[in-house]
Parts: structure tokens; sequence; C-alpha cells
């Protein structure tokens, strides 16, 4: 059984790590660009026991810098990633689901950086599409 993991409110987000910035077109189009080409890199990796983490570290890295662009094109700027889904939890109530999820592959990137512990291969199997659902839901969204 996966954790549920929690969500960072975001009154707590806006008073202490959102700022409001200029909205940047150019940085957007370069971020989703970034992204893309990541995503690109992961749908011709051959996935592995040994690789997965990686690929889901990836996947979550391309969600991360999509939401980026999501509150740059919105004026805002975040100083931590939970804030970032934060915001996409806020703004999208219906994607609950999402959000949570995303939440979730936070938590399983830092034990990975932090602690060097592996995302178990089921996570990947169970929500690879939803994984690609979100990058298209943020797209959409930007």
């Amino acid at each position: 059984m996966i954790k549920e993991i929690d969500i960072m409110n975001w009154k707590e987000c806006k008073k202490k790590l959102i700022r409001k910035v200029e909205i940047d077109k150019e940085r957007i189009k370069s971020l989703v660009k970034k992204a893309m080409q990541r995503l690109n890199r992961v749908k011709e990796t051959k996935i592995k026991k040994e690789n997965v983490s990686f690929v889901v570290e990836d996947y979550y890295e391309i969600i991360k810098e999509l939401l980026v662009a999501y509150l740059l094109k919105n004026g805002l700027k975040s100083k931590n990633h939970q804030c970032l889904i934060a915001y996409f939890y806020k703004q999208n109530p219906d994607y609950e689901k999402e959000a949570y999820l995303i939440s979730q592959m936070s938590f399983f990137r830092n034990r990975l950086c932090y602690y060097g512990e592996d995302i178990p291969m089921n996570f990947y199997e169970k929500n690879k599409k939803e994984f690609e659902k979100i990058i298209k839901i943020i797209l959409k969204l930007i």
C-alpha cells in the first residue's frame, strides 16, 4: 500500500512561498519545450526494474516544469514544488485525484534523490497512463 500524501495548504504557500512576477511568455514556451523534449526521451526508454525509478522521476520533472510554466502564465512563482501542486489543486479542484498523484510522485522522487530508495515498479505500471493524462491536462491549462 502506498502512503497517502497530503497536499500543502495553499494559504500557507501564498503567505510564505509564492510571489507575483511578470508573465514571461518566452520562458513559458521554453519550459514547455524542455518538458516535451524530456517526455520524448522518457517515452523512448525501455522500462526495466533497474531504471523505473528514473523514469518516474522524469515524469515528475516533466509535470513540475509544466506546473512552473502554469504558475508563470498566471503571474506567479513558487519557492518550492509543493506549492506548485497546491496551486494546481486550488485552481482545478476537479483534478483532486491528479493532484494527489503528483504529490505521491514528489514524495517518491524525494525518497529517490535524498535516500536512494527505489520507486516501486507497480507504482509506475499502475499510474503510467495517469502521468500522461496529467501532462495533457496541464498543457491545456497553459
